[in-house]
C-alpha cells in the first residue's frame, strides 16, 4: 500500500466531513493551550514541582522548557489553524504524559480538575490530528487562496 496516498485520502476525507463549528472548538482549544502555556511561564515553580513529584525528576528543567514552549506556539499555530497537525504531533507527548505519567498520582476523582481537563484536551488532540484545520484556517488559505473559503 502506499502510504502517502492513504494519507491524502484521509486528508481529503476529514476536509469533507469537516463541520464549521468544529472549527471554533479548534480554536478554543487553541487558545486554552496558549493559556495554559503561559501559566506555566508565570508559575514555573509550580510546573517544575509537578515534573519533580513525577516519575522522571531528572529531565524536570528540560521539560519544563518543552511543556512552556510547546503549549505558547502550538496553542498560537492550532488556534490560527497554521500546520496544525505539527502543532499537534509537539503536544501530544505532553498530553500522554499528563494523562498517564503526572496526574493519575491523585486519583480519577472527580475532583481531580488536571486529569479529566487534560484527557479532554488529549481527545480533542487526536481529533484534530485527524480532521485537521478546517476551513477557517491558515492552512486552508494557503492550499485554496482564490475560492471557497467562505462557502
Amino acid at each position: 500500500m502506499d502510504l502517502t496516498h492513504d494519507m491524502h485520502r484521509v486528508e481529503h476525507w476529514a476536509d469533507t466531513h469537516h463541520p464549521m463549528w468544529l472549527d471554533l472548538v479548534r480554536v478554543a482549544l487553541g487558545i486554552f493551550l496558549l493559556v495554559k502555556g503561559y501559566m506555566f511561564v508565570q508559575d514555573t515553580d509550580a510546573l517544575f514541582s509537578i515534573l519533580r513529584k513525577s516519575q522522571f525528576p531528572w529531565v524536570s528543567v528540560g521539560l519544563a522548557h518543552y511543556v512552556a514552549f510547546a503549549h505558547l506556539v502550538g496553542g498560537l499555530l492550532i488556534a490560527m489553524g497554521l500546520i496544525t497537525r505539527i502543532a499537534i504531533l509537539f503536544q501530544l507527548p505532553i498530553l500522554l504524559g499528563a494523562v498517564f505519567f503526572i496526574n493519575p498520582e491523585r486519583g480519577f476523582y472527580s475532583e481531580n480538575t488536571e486529569l479529566w481537563s487534560s484527557i479532554i484536551v488529549l481527545i480533542l488532540l487526536l481529533v484534530f490530528l485527524v480532521f485537521g484545520s478546517g476551513r477557517f484556517s491558515v492552512d486552508h488559505l494557503i492550499r485554496k487562496p482564490k475560492r471557497d473559503w467562505l462557502y
